[in-house]
């Protein structure tokens, strides 16, 4: 039962980022994300990512896997779309 929940708590924290990244892509803007905050939590993630595979916890590698692609989606185009 532990395993079904931390699975339903990394889905819907994952997909809460999937709003901001197609609002960002569609947009071709970033203006509104803050650099050292989308750092801050991409560094995060990592770390998060690394304790999971380090304590082989399926939720938190399966949560913070997406999300590190999410996060590392938004802070390339915080920088792409910054240069045009």
């Amino acid at each position: 039962m532990s395993q079904f929940i931390g699975f339903v708590a990394a889905a819907l924290t994952t997909i809460a980022f999937l709003p901001q990244v197609i609002k960002t892509y569609k947009s071709r803007s970033a203006e509104g994300l803050s650099l050292s905050t989308f750092s801050l939590l991409t560094s995060g993630v990592l770390l998060w990512l690394i304790y999971g595979l380090m304590v082989m916890d399926l939720p938190v590698i399966f949560a913070n896997f997406l999300t590190l692609i999410l996060a590392i989606s938004l802070l390339f185009m915080k920088f792409k779309y910054k240069a045009q």
